[in-house]
């Protein structure tokens, strides 16, 4: 069997429903990059506060919002702890999808953050990622057949009423086309651009309001979080933009010899802003571990090739997938694992890319105040930081702690200390950042599923080996670590789990046992004051 030529520049399927072996020719692509920059152009005139915000929008976001936290108030909150979680989550994630796309989007964020979030809130916000109510077949049917300027029947030999998937911005239906191909189909909703321009302008005129009001807001950025939005979902809008994205990771990673990734090729010509015709993937769900062990698949192998994918793109490439989560995977019977839906992708100009590198290579060694050089040029502290100032007020330079000989109260304390010391420095989280920690938080989680008793300790120096034998030439001339001298150093690494320097090994299940002991402690304290925190 030949082998596709389009394999030599992208990480694609062996298979090819069709070949995109001169993706520059596309039609679709022609003047993506004024589309781009366009798209970027307009992003500061979203988020600059108005004097007032759509007030239609603002008392319907109100309305919403406020309805579902008096109906808990008044029926969960009286019977306390998990009754209270899951009702105060339910509504939430209810008024999410009645406010409609931008809400959504933030329920998809928060079901990425387990660890971070209650875990009945990030199970409950699960839902947001394709669950949620679709459109019409013919209010489908129109968007097709006005983008594609054909009759759906002239395009497709079949097409799926129901759709696979239903999400935010879009739904995404399995269809044929008449020359046999089996393909997916992703359909923007109507009327989604002016109802996320309208949420974009609720939240910029609110979010100058949160800042030095709520620590952790603060810390966060609000503005930041409402520029991150609007730059994330003003890109989502355009699906051509969404095709190139897929072709620009699927080079990256061919282009470092990561093949355990396979993208779905985009259809040649029938791309347009609202209409995306790609290739189909089918596999295993990615919390399937039952199903991919008994096909013989290695979890493990997905885990650590998850891992060297993601940050080799945005270290050496600077692009990424910027929004991995369950839905989004698909492991196929081989052990590759298909990565689906671009509309998020980090991408790194060179200046913060080598932040970037700077900041991971760090880690690995140790180095505390090349970590926070490094931050500094991600935008996460002021330019003029004394860095030596920081590491001493924040204690960087004492022994680390095991949170799990704390008790709440005294935890609570040292968060608290922290998070003082970094605002009055002035700490944000760039939008950079953001997606970048998202996406570990995600990884975290793919480790309990598909990796528990992984040792995190080996793995961590086998990643930080793999960066210095493969890319040490590189890492030397763009950063100055000479790959003769780099040496791993886990003691920052320890630290941050809050385990003694002395110890061995680390598996994750070991981890989550930690994690564990502090969740049941802080879920007493707070069910004790009546909070509605895990």
């Amino acid at each position: 069997m030949t082998v596709p030529p389009d394999l030599e520049h992208g990480a694609f399927s062996d298979h090819p429903p069709w070949v995109l072996d001169r993706p520059d020719d596309l039609a679709w692509r022609r003047g993506l990059d004024l589309v781009r920059e366009v798209r970027r152009r307009q992003v500061p005139k979203l988020v600059e506060p108005g004097r007032r915000p759509p007030l239609g929008r603002l008392l319907r976001v109100l309305r919403h919002l406020g309805l579902a936290l008096g109906l808990w108030a008044a029926r969960e909150r009286p019977r306390g702890g998990e009754r209270s979680r899951l009702g105060i989550s339910r509504r939430l994630r209810v008024a999410a999808e009645r406010l409609g796309p931008t809400y959504i989007k933030l329920g998809q964020i928060i079901s990425s953050g387990e660890g971070i979030f209650p875990a009945e809130l990030v199970d409950e916000f699960k839902k947001c990622r394709d669950r949620v109510p679709a459109e019409p077949f013919d209010v489908v049917r129109r968007v097709v057949e006005e983008d594609l300027g054909a009759r759906l029947e002239d395009v497709f030999a079949s097409f799926d009423r129901s759709p696979i998937a239903a999400a935010s911005i879009a739904q995404v239906h399995g269809a044929v086309l008449h020359s046999g191909e089996a393909v997916v189909v992703k359909v923007q909703r109507p009327s989604v651009g002016r109802l996320v321009h309208d949420d974009l302008r609720v939240m910029a005129w609110v979010a100058p309001f949160l800042v030095g009001r709520i620590p952790i807001a603060s810390l966060a950025n609000p503005p930041a979080l409402v520029e991150l939005f609007a730059e994330t979902i003003n890109e989502e809008l355009d699906f051509r933009l969404e095709a190139e994205n897929m072709l620009d990771v699927a080079w990256s990673l061919a282009a470092l010899g990561q093949r355990g990734y396979v993208i779905p090729r985009p259809h040649p010509a029938l791309v347009t802003r609202r209409v995306l015709v790609m290739e189909r993937l089918d596999g295993f769900a990615f919390d399937d571990v039952a199903g991919m062990v008994e096909a013989g698949v290695d979890t493990y192998g997905i885990v650590r090739t998850g891992m060297i994918a993601f940050l080799e793109g945005a270290m050496m490439h600077g692009v990424f997938h910027g929004d991995l989560h369950g839905g989004n995977l698909r492991v196929l019977p081989d052990g590759r694992t298909a990565l689906l839906d671009f509309g998020i992708t980090g991408r790194l100009e060179e200046r913060r890319r080598l932040a970037f590198l700077r900041l991971l290579m760090g880690a690995t060694m140790n180095d505390v105040p090349g970590q926070l050089a490094a931050l500094r040029d991600l935008g996460a502290l002021p330019p003029d930081t004394d860095l030596g100032a920081v590491i001493r007020d924040l204690g960087l330079d004492r022994p680390p702690v095991d949170p799990t000989t704390l008790t709440p109260d005294e935890m609570v304390a040292e968060i608290q200390q922290v998070m003082k010391g970094l605002l009055a420095y002035g700490a944000r989280m760039p939008k950079e950042l953001m997606l970048f920690v998202k996406n570990m938080v995600f990884l975290d989680g793919a480790i309990a599923t598909l990796a528990p008793e992984l040792d995190l300790f080996a793995e961590i120096t086998n990643l930080a080996l793999y960066f210095a034998q493969t890319h040490g030439e590189r890492i030397a001339a763009e950063v100055g670590i000479d790959p003769r001298s780099y040496e791993v150093d886990l003691e920052g690494v320890k630290a941050s789990f809050g385990v003694d320097a002395g110890t061995e090994a680390l598996t994750y299940a070991e981890l989550q046992e930690r994690r564990e002991v502090i969740r049941r402690r802080f879920a007493h304290r707070n069910d004790k004051l009546g909070v509605f925190r895990r």
